[in-house]
């Protein structure tokens, strides 16, 4: 698997050493390859990014899709999440190196 932080630019922060800069990501519309679930009590992103990607770490293209900010990876029941297709999830991943 590929390590996520290897293309993030790195900044130098008194008192604190080396840190990572922040990538702001823009909105990503939805389209019609989406696949749209409603979510039940405990549903994690996680652990959703696993079931359609197998790979858990890509829990924040769910977010994203979903504009998603104040996040807590457990979510609660009854929301409407749009899922990206595998497609998408890696082109957005690659746009981020």
């Amino acid at each position: 698997m590929d390590n996520r932080y290897e293309n993030i630019k790195t900044i130098l922060k008194t008192g604190k050493g080396k840190v990572y800069d922040s990538t702001l990501l823009s909105y990503v519309e939805p389209t019609d390859t989406d696949i749209v679930i409603l979510t039940t009590m405990g549903d994690r992103l996680d652990l959703l990014a696993n079931e359609y990607y197998s790979d858990s770490t890509m829990w924040w293209v769910i977010a994203l899709k979903n504009n998603l900010t104040d996040i807590d990876l457990t979510m609660q029941g009854g929301i409407k999440l749009r899922i990206p297709s595998t497609q998408e999830a890696a082109e957005l991943k690659n746009s981020i190196k």
